[in-house]
């Protein structure tokens, strides 16, 4: 199995990528990231880019792709809305466009968050842009899609959050991890890592993945 993934640099990217480096299933692994990774695997080709709207210029650079996790993405805490905008949906639709390009029978798994509308009619905008990003893909014609609404996420195997805040919060609830791993509403990098790629071997009429979802699909996993 060949794989792309963007944003293996961040928490979540790094949780799928740690996984399908041990995956004997996943030959390959294509990573689309704006700065290099620094996990090692022969597995691995990585592409940087600073602009995703150019993705077009990979196509022949990525020969095939079975599946496609997309975990790039930025809060919108911070940023203006036609950058939130670009970044959630544009960039996704040019990769979502790639992806069906080189290989329509492909699986996308799309992280995107609670809270996201479906309908696209929130008071709250980036639940809007999420929920128009996640329809896109739905509705492109791959094989299978998969939306992961992720909740709360406890890192393992060393991973870190890229923004300080993040890690702050992380390093304070520390003590509460054996406790909080008990909550199904609460996933692991681990889980979530083994509930993506499962994705492909487990087919579901549920297109949308919250962490309770993701905590049963990982078991499927383990299981075999």
């Amino acid at each position: 199995m060949t794989v792309l993934i963007t944003g293996s640099t961040g928490m979540v990217g790094k949780s799928v990528l740690y996984e399908c480096i041990k995956d004997k299933r996943v030959q390959k692994i294509y990573l689309l990231n704006r700065i290099p990774t620094d996990l090692k695997s022969s597995k691995i080709s990585e592409f940087i880019m600073d602009d995703f709207l150019k993705l077009t210029e990979l196509k022949n650079q990525i020969r095939n792709c079975d599946a496609c996790f997309h975990c790039m993405g930025i809060t919108s805490f911070g940023h203006k809305s036609e950058y939130y905008y670009k970044v959630t949906f544009e960039m996704t639709k040019v990769l979502t466009d790639l992806v069906y390009k080189i290989n329509p029978n492909a699986v996308m798994t799309y992280v995107s968050g609670e809270g996201t509308s479906t309908k696209e009619n929130s008071k709250i905008p980036w639940a809007n842009v999420k929920g128009k990003t996640e329809n896109y893909i739905l509705n492109k014609g791959l094989k299978d899609a998969y939306m992961i609404r992720l909740g709360l996420l406890i890192p393992e195997n060393g991973i870190k959050a890229k923004t300080k805040l993040y890690n702050l919060f992380y390093t304070l609830m520390k003590p509460l991890y054996p406790l909080m791993k008990l909550l199904p509403t609460i996933t692991t990098s681990r889980k979530l890592g083994l509930a993506m790629i499962n994705c492909l071997y487990f087919p579901s009429k549920n297109k949308y993945l919250d962490n309770r979802k993701i905590n049963n699909l990982c078991k499927k996993h383990l299981k075999n």
